[in-house]
């Protein structure tokens, strides 16, 4: 079967930890539009699963017990080329993630995995899926359709962010948040955020949580003289 045809995208999951795998099969199930069609644990199921199954798509660990992520990157982009990959590691270092990237995968996702963030992956990658078949069936291409195709390959222009983002959050009041928290050494509450950007302390609390979600900010608990304790957020890395 044509694979740009189809209408489920079909996931290959290549991680050498059943319960993460299990995880991982949980949250992409979610996402409407793609399916788990096998787990594989080791290189040498994952070499045998693709060829047998031809998946769309492969979220691939990068370290597993007797093989490297890398190279089974590698070994996909050379055998498979209709088969797609997302690298999904706790690995942190910056070679890691330029190899990945020079490789050819398609977005690069830190371990612990949260939902957000792999769904927003998911969708960005279900558009470039449905962009590909559009261009397939209509026989012509022009720039804008190559500009449209290229921002959902995760090389995201500024045009291409909003359309990604989560509903209801906007890219410019985004910014204006990460700013303020960046600049605050001793963080700031949901109250403080409001004040600072000038919206309700509902909308900076939204921010503010989705910018957890993605890994960016985190959150601890302060607890004050009088009253329930407050959320206060840091950006990672102060």
């Amino acid at each position: 079967m044509n694979h740009l045809l189809q209408s489920t995208i079909e996931v290959l999951i290549i991680e050498d930890d059943v319960k993460i795998a299990e995880i991982n099969r949980r949250f992409i199930e979610k996402v409407d539009g793609f399916h788990v069609v096998g787990i594989a644990t080791d290189d040498v199921q994952a070499k045998e699963q693709l060829d047998i199954l031809r998946p769309n798509l492969v979220l691939l660990d990068i370290y597993f017990p007797n093989g490297s992520g890398l190279d089974m990157l590698s070994y996909i982009r050379q055998h498979y080329r209709d088969t797609d990959v997302i690298m999904i590691t706790a690995a942190k270092e910056a070679e890691a993630i330029r190899d990945a990237v020079r490789s050819g995968a398609f977005d690069y996702i830190m371990k612990p995995l949260v939902f957000n963030r792999l769904q927003e992956t998911l969708q960005r990658y279900l558009d470039f899926h449905r962009e590909l078949n559009r261009l397939n069936t209509s026989g012509s291409i022009n720039q804008s359709d190559v500009d449209r195709l290229w921002s959902g390959t995760g090389k995201k222009d500024a045009r291409a962010e909003n359309i990604f983002l989560p509903k209801g959050i906007d890219k410019l009041t985004l910014e204006k948040i990460v700013q303020a928290i960046s600049a605050a050494d001793a963080g700031m509450t949901a109250e403080q955020i409001a004040k600072e950007i000038g919206v309700s302390r509902s909308t900076g609390r939204r921010y503010l949580e989705h910018l957890v979600s993605a890994g960016e900010v985190y959150a601890d608990l302060s607890y004050g003289v009088v009253g329930r304790p407050e959320r206060v957020y840091r950006k990672k890395g102060l």
